[in-house]
């Protein structure tokens, strides 16, 4: 008869002490079941006054399943908790949920606490407790310890995968020649992460130019790849990703080049969520690259103020960068620094 075993948690959220645990665990049974234990109101309760956001019942399973997914013994199951105002958990009827979505007889429970022995003894009388490494000496982390500190501060204890959730989004907007496309490369080198071009710019250079040569389709093709992009920089970034411009200043070209708005661009723009929307002011020269033709004063004017109220009639709060570019720099890095409570 295979050996059956499981281990449990909230992985509120998954860091590389439960990885170490559930590899570990996974070893030493024939069948591994690996218990999210989840209460929506509990959860969102451990949450709201530490220094993490909200980790839906959804994620944390997927964390789960990318974690476990080429361990052919090993099977997630999702068990949800009752939760009382003063947090107790009901242990009794918690381990008739998990024996109940096993549904065998179990042999081995998993976790790294000493002071559960005796409930397990007493709920599964039949089952033997293994603690897998009680003093944290191999990762020295707990998720109580992440949701008080804050992610940035234990980055490393983070599986890839996980750090990806975490991942501030930096997007930098502004008109024509304002400066986006170097300040966004020069701030992912100081922070030494992932960036994200203004691909509008890289269909036009494939193109030629865009002035008489674009068409509506165009404008949707660039912010659905725009979009795709995106995701993949938050695969590989650090901590934050900077991303040069977004839905809503591809419309803000659409409505220049076309004279009217594009209805795919805009559904991208409803689903757009960055962390920091950084502007910047058009008050440093305009430079001519072949692929601009906005330059002259009064229009560079009215344009910045046509993108403005585009942002404010979606209600995006931003802040308005202006100054040399080395101001521009500063200011910009003291802002990220915040975000990241550096």
């Amino acid at each position: 008869m295979n050996s059956v075993g499981f281990i449990g948690g909230k992985f509120l959220p998954l860091h590389m002490g439960h990885v170490y645990a559930i590899v570990k665990a996974a070893c030493m049974c024939d069948e591994l079941y690996v218990v999210l234990s989840y209460s929506k109101a509990r959860d969102a309760a451990l949450c709201k006054d530490s220094k993490v956001k909200e980790m839906s019942r959804e994620i944390r399973h997927r964390w789960l399943t990318q974690l476990t997914r080429d361990m052919e013994n090993v099977r997630v199951i999702k068990v949800e908790d009752t939760y009382d105002s003063d947090e107790t958990y009901n242990w009794e009827e918690g381990a008739w949920q998990i024996k109940k979505a096993i549904g065998k007889p179990i042999n081995y429970i998993f976790s790294s606490e000493n002071s559960y022995g005796e409930i397990f003894t007493r709920l599964y009388p039949e089952a033997k407790h293994v603690v897998i490494d009680s003093a944290r000496h191999r990762y020295p982390i707990s998720a109580t310890k992440i949701r008080a500190e804050g992610v940035y501060k234990h980055w490393e204890m983070l599986p890839d995968f996980v750090r990806s959730y975490f991942i501030k989004k930096v997007v930098i907007v502004g008109t024509e020649s304002c400066g986006k496309s170097t300040l966004t490369q020069y701030l992912a080198k100081l922070y030494n992460t992932t960036y994200v071009e203004e691909y509008g710019r890289t269909i036009c250079e494939e193109l030629g130019g865009y002035e008489d040569i674009l068409t509506k389709d165009i404008f949707s093709q660039i912010a659905y790849k725009h979009k795709v992009l995106e995701y993949e920089a938050y695969k590989k970034a650090n901590k934050v990703v900077f991303i040069d411009t977004e839905a809503i200043v591809t419309q803000y070209y659409s409505e220049l080049c076309l004279g009217e708005s594009n209805p795919v661009v805009d559904s991208v723009a409803e689903d757009q969520d960055y962390d920091l929307w950084i502007y910047l002011e058009p008050d440093v020269q305009w430079v001519n690259d072949g692929l601009r033709t906005y330059g002259e004063e009064k229009t560079r004017h009215e344009n910045n103020l046509k993108l403005k109220e585009m942002l404010k009639n979606r209600k995006i709060e931003f802040v308005s960068v202006r100054g040399t570019y080395i101001e521009r720099l500063n200011k910009s890095v003291d802002l990220v620094n915040k975000l990241l409570e550096i």
